[in-house]
């Protein structure tokens, strides 16, 4: 028996160097990747598409794919652009990107072409872009779509009362809940994560292309280093569930950073 027990021992001594249960109970939530991805649609999908009212406050409009859906949320989960602002959304597909001009879609996919001929595009928003006093596009942005994106900007015929935002590329790396689940709270307070290898790339197209006061650049908020970003939170919280779209607790971390420490604190 006193192998048995001596295991049981050093079993129980090294549970306890694990992180605390309640943290652990909320990575397990977090792995969930269906329960996750419809947190992350949800409010987007509430306010897809849906018209502006003449008298309902300031007028904003997001524009974008999943990313755009994780925008939202941020704005949500922070209570920013609340009260005085009624909030309308259109869902452009990362297949499709939201671009404008001759090579729109020059460089999609030939398969992708059918599928977004049917998808809702900045061309079939430009009605709503129009009534819209803030426009924010966000997108998983590939190489192309960022370059573009002056063109782009210009065929959206904005008058000097509207603001437009264009929200970064933003990854968290490689996420396994699987091997946090097995750390200390101090070895996940120290953990950091390295981006997919586009991330700095399309960014830096971004920033040297942009107003500054138009481009929010969500990577350093959470990136000490352009290889070197947070996975959980200071509470413990996991940041991203795949690595590209925000948890609850994730959206509303960044979110309250992007309206303190971007151009968008002044919105």
């Amino acid at each position: 028996m006193l192998p048995i027990i001596l295991s049981a021992a050093a079993f129980a001594s090294s549970s306890q160097s694990l992180a605390d249960s309640s943290v652990r109970n909320a990575l397990m939530q977090a792995a969930d990747r269906e329960t996750s991805s419809q947190y992350v649609r949800k409010r987007f999908l509430e306010l897809l598409k849906k018209p502006f009212q003449p008298d309902g406050g300031k007028k904003v409009l997001i524009l974008g794919d999943s990313h755009a859906q994780d925008f939202t949320n941020m704005v949500f989960e922070g209570g920013h652009w609340q009260d005085g602002y009624q909030i309308r959304t259109r869902d452009i597909p990362t297949r499709c990107q939201p671009a404008l001009g001759e090579n729109a879609t020059k460089f999609s996919a030939r398969q992708d072409q059918e599928f977004c001929e049917k998808a809702d595009s900045l061309e079939e928003a430009k009605p709503q872009i129009a009534e819209a006093d803030i426009i924010v596009l966000v997108a998983n942005w590939k190489e192309w779509s960022a370059r573009e994106l002056p063109t782009t900007i210009s065929h959206l015929n904005l008058t000097s009362q509207q603001k437009l935002f264009v929200v970064g590329r933003k990854s968290f790396g490689k996420i396994s809940v699987n091997n946090y689940l097995r750390m200390t709270e101090e070895e996940l307070r120290a953990l950091r994560n390295k981006p997919d290898s586009d991330q700095e790339k399309i960014n830096g197209i971004l920033k040297s292309s942009l107003d500054a006061n138009a481009f929010v650049d969500v990577q350093p908020l959470v990136c000490e280093a352009p290889a070197s970003c947070l996975v959980f939170t200071d509470d413990l919280k996991l940041i991203s569930y795949d690595g590209g779209h925000l948890t609850q607790d994730g959206a509303r971390y960044i979110g309250d950073l992007l309206f303190q420490r971007t151009s968008l604190s002044r919105y």
